[in-house]
């Protein structure tokens, strides 16, 4: 098959699209690939690419790939992403039909982060040149918003929806990351296609590679809590810091969080005004450390926010938690406690409970070295089962394939 990609986040920033770019062109696919310039998780745009290297060609790996200029993100301020996402939106309407104009494709797959509008330049090329379009919803839209707290009025949120509803009945499927969204979707789409595709992660995560990790103090002593991935609003921060409060009296525990977001420096002030020792931020390391910054932990910490949209959505970290083999301790509802729980992996309790996180923290470390690495093993297992890379790639193909031929479910 000849197969649009078109993502607006892709090589050299660090998303799953990548690796499923590449494992697409090993299974004999002819593969392009149309985005925007890299500028994250800094929202600046990466070194040697500025406003003025759109609209060229690029090859990474044999394969091309097409910039649209847009807006960078600048520091993550609700007005700036705006300004980023419509930028993305509006260029691939304008400029796409230009850059791709002698191109035919079989399909067109979107990578559907937020927002879910980055589809409708897609579908626009759809309709352009007959080809049929596949949308991978990362998040439920005007919920993921919502959830993420940027957008609260009841007015705008309706707005929104009816928005998404449309962008979603412009595409010929729809593949999903969560069960959970399943049922939603079918209210407001019944007659498109909606299949349950989840999320994996790069191969080195369950295997070993050959990155020599820098050293980490905060790794090599005591049990240690590791928190990795965005530090913001859907993450319910406030969590993590209370029950660090409450572990200042137990010594030998560490809580270390790796990454950055909208609520790291507030973090860093309550590290400060409470006196945390034990919760250490390590800041930022790239994608290739975190397998082996993971395996050092002595547990695994994943939090979400109560919001009804939180609920909904499965975060593409516990698919990374589960492949290294480490245990989870998770403060979340719905469907990602339902996998912990499955799997067989950790130990959940319900969103926003600090006193609950903090007793299972305890609970862990009171735990046999034994007992977590079968906790470990479990989640190993059901990774392997549920999300191993080489075989949801092969599910993809059998997806797109399916809508080319128009055998549709």
């Amino acid at each position: 098959m000849k197969i649009l990609i078109i993502s607006q986040y892709f090589w050299p920033e660090q998303f799953q699209i990548n690796t499923i770019v590449l494992g697409l062109k090993k299974r004999g696919h002819d593969v392009e690939v149309l985005t925007g310039l890299p500028n994250y998780p800094t929202g600046i745009f990466f070194e040697s690419y500025n406003f003025f290297s759109c609209l060229r060609e690029e090859l990474w790996d044999e394969i091309t790939i097409h910039r649209i200029p847009i807006i960078p993100r600048g520091g993550g301020s609700t007005f700036r992403l705006i300004i980023n996402y419509l930028s993305f939106i509006l260029s691939g309407l304008f400029f796409a039909p230009f850059i791709l104009r002698n191109k035919n494709y079989d399909v067109i797959f979107v990578y559907g982060v937020s927002p879910i509008f980055q589809s409708i330049p897609a579908s626009f090329l759809g309709f352009l040149k007959g080809a049929p379009v596949v949308l991978w919803v990362q998040d439920l839209w005007p919920e993921s918003p919502q959830a993420t707290r940027h957008i609260n009025s009841k007015l705008l949120l309706n707005i929104i929806r009816l928005a998404a509803n449309f962008t979603y009945r412009q595409v010929n499927m729809l593949l999903v990351q969560s069960k959970a969204f399943i049922p939603i979707l079918k209210k407001s789409v019944p007659d498109i296609p909606i299949i349950y595709h989840p999320n994996t992660v790069e191969p080195f995560f369950y295997s070993n590679n050959s990155y020599r990790l820098p050293a980490i103090q905060s790794l090599e002593n005591d049990f240690n809590v590791v928190f990795a991935g965005n530090i913001g609003e859907t993450q319910a921060i406030e969590v993590i810091v209370a029950s660090a409060i409450r572990l200042k009296p137990y010594s030998g525990i560490k809580i270390i969080m790796f990454g950055g977001g909208s609520r790291l420096n507030w973090v860093k002030q309550q590290v400060k005004k409470n006196e945390l020792s034990n919760l250490i931020i390590e800041g930022h390391y790239s994608v290739e450390f975190m397998p082996k910054i993971l395996r050092k932990a002595s547990a695994l910490l994943l939090t979400l926010n109560s919001n009804p949209a939180s609920r909904l959505t499965i975060p593409n970290k516990l698919q990374a938690y589960l492949a290294v083999g480490k245990p989870i301790i998770a403060c979340l509802d719905g469907e990602a406690s339902r996998i912990i729980k499955a799997s067989g992996a950790g130990f959940t309790v319900r969103a926003e409970d600090s006193k609950g996180l903090f007793e299972a923290i305890l609970k862990m470390r009171e735990l046999s070295d034994f007992d977590r690495m079968r906790m470990g093993r479990n989640g190993s297992k059901y990774f392997k089962s549920n999300y191993e890379t080489h075989k949801l790639i092969d599910d993809l193909v059998m997806h797109l394939s399916c809508v080319v031929k128009k055998d549709l479910p």
